[in-house]
């Protein structure tokens, strides 16, 4: 790994400082369709992972941007992040613990499942 590269994952405090800077980047949700109208994180973009074959070239505006994904604890965006990776995405990031661990850290009345 170069020593330039960003770790495939970044922390949720991370994430929420970013957010509060207001500094660039897509936060991506690839849980399902169920899951997004159970709870979403306000501003993510929902593709979920089992369109991202299918549908990952509506990410090429923002291939030069900061690309955090998340899912409900962190295994799925993890894969996301790694594959975003190997199309040229070299700002992709998974959100280590995922919405669970945002809704416990960052906004405790978000509901969980």
């Amino acid at each position: 790994m170069p020593d330039d590269a960003l770790p495939l994952e970044i922390s949720i405090h991370e994430v929420h400082a970013l957010r509060q800077r207001d500094e660039a980047h897509l936060l991506l949700d690839c849980r399902e369709q169920g899951e997004w109208d159970l709870v979403r994180i306000e501003g993510a973009t929902l593709l979920p992972m089992s369109a991202l074959v299918a549908r990952h070239g509506e990410l090429e505006p923002h291939r030069g941007r900061k690309l955090i994904v998340y899912c409900h604890v962190g295994g799925r965006s993890a894969q996301v992040a790694a594959w975003l990776r190997q199309q040229g995405y070299a700002q992709a990031q998974s959100m280590a613990g995922g919405i669970d661990a945002w809704a416990d850290q960052v906004e405790p009345r978000m509901a969980r499942y």
